[in-house]
């Protein structure tokens, strides 16, 4: 699903809203969890998730075009750990039809 879909999706679901007051609904969520990540923070959606970073440290890398050796400066990177719950709904049809 891409944030064109997931908009339509909360437009059908919620026909009071205005496609636009959605967008801006879904932007400040977007927006907010982005700089509490920013900040080195964490975001818990019970039910959902965690998103946090980690860091990646500097290391030595090789351009794919040329096989040349690169440099790769140290990084944070944006980590997404499933809650419980997305886990075992993720699993219920394996359970089922297993």
């Amino acid at each position: 699903m891409i944030r064109s879909e997931l908009v339509q999706k909360l437009c059908q679901n919620f026909p009071d809203l205005t496609q636009r007051e959605v967008e801006t609904v879904v932007s400040s969520i977007f927006d907010s969890i982005t700089d509490q990540l920013a900040q080195g923070g964490r975001v818990e959606l019970r039910g959902f998730g965690a998103f946090s970073t980690r860091k990646r440290d500097a290391r030595v890398g090789r351009n794919p075009r040329t096989g040349e050796s690169v440099q790769v400066d140290a990084k944070r990177v944006p980590y997404f750990k499933p809650g419980k719950e997305m886990r075992e709904r993720l699993n219920l049809q394996e359970v089922t039809s297993g």
